[in-house]
């Protein structure tokens, strides 16, 4: 039996063990998906130890995204958006190997909603690693990417870091949605309170919305959306293909996405 798992801190709310459970059972794999709490400091000899069991294939999440990366071999994109969140082991060198899938979770989402990236006009809101992943994987597949933080010198200084990439205050949000075709909120607005980054008035029909807070499932940003007539997905989206995608990278099967979504909305209610 193979052993999958997570380490972050704290880990007791996660949704991926169903998911990728689910995803396990659908294909007949003999395997398990378990958390792991490590201390604050632990990352890397988390990772050396799960190596050292026979783990094969770990998930990474808050606070360990970017100290994994002393312990692992990126690939460039993970080296580029500086974190990682999935593990493979062993390297061909014997080394474990890190990706970050967080940037499929954002451009499978669109995809999926039939969204073209390719010259879109895009808004990322928020320039922490959510918004990181996201500009940077927007970039990759062809959009011009904004981004607009509270604070403006951490979206101009991960802007300076993604090809032909603007960045500034929340202001600039006033110019830049309205002439955008893509929208990303990357930040925790929505989660703990009923409220939204984006004023309703900026949205409009033509504009595809990704919110990648995922509970509670429907925002008030995205139902500012709907009521424009945006396209809107679900932060649930990008979750679950962010875990696709590491799924097919442990496995080296295409990933049930059916059986794993349903898992996952199961959970979310």
């Amino acid at each position: 039996m193979d052993v999958y798992g997570l380490i972050g801190n704290p880990v007791g709310h996660s949704l991926s063990p169903p998911m990728h459970e689910a995803g396990y059972a659908a294909l007949d794999i003999d395997a398990r998906y378990v958390t792991f709490e490590p201390a604050p400091d632990d990352a890397a000899l988390a990772v050396e130890g799960a190596a050292a069991l026979g783990v094969a294939g770990l998930n990474v999440t808050i606070p360990f995204k970017q100290d994994v990366l002393e312990a692992v071999a990126a690939d460039p994109l993970a080296e580029r958006i500086g974190a990682v969140n999935t593990v493979v082991f062993p390297g061909g060198d014997g080394r474990p190997r890190g990706y970050n899938t967080d940037a499929a979770g954002v451009t499978r989402a669109f995809e999926h909603h039939d969204v073209t990236l390719a010259g879109a006009d895009a808004v990322v809101v928020g320039a922490g690693g959510a918004g990181r992943a996201a500009a940077v994987a927007l970039a990759d597949a062809g959009a011009t990417v904004h981004v607009a933080n509270r604070t403006a010198d951490r979206a101009v200084t991960l802007a300076a870091d993604v090809p032909e990439a603007t960045g500034g205050g929340l202001a600039t949000l006033d110019e830049r949605v309205p002439a955008a075709d893509v929208l990303v909120n990357a930040t925790s607005v929505g989660m703990e309170e009923d409220a939204t980054p984006v004023p309703a008035e900026l949205l409009h029909a033509e504009l595809a919305v990704l919110d990648a807070v995922y509970a509670p499932t429907e925002t008030h940003l995205l139902r500012d959306a709907d009521a424009a007539g945006a396209t809107t997905i679900e932060g649930a989206w990008m979750l679950l293909f962010q875990g696709v995608e590491a799924f097919e990278r442990w496995t080296g099967e295409d990933a049930p996405v059916a059986a794993m979504n349903a898992a996952l909305r199961e959970r979310l209610g």
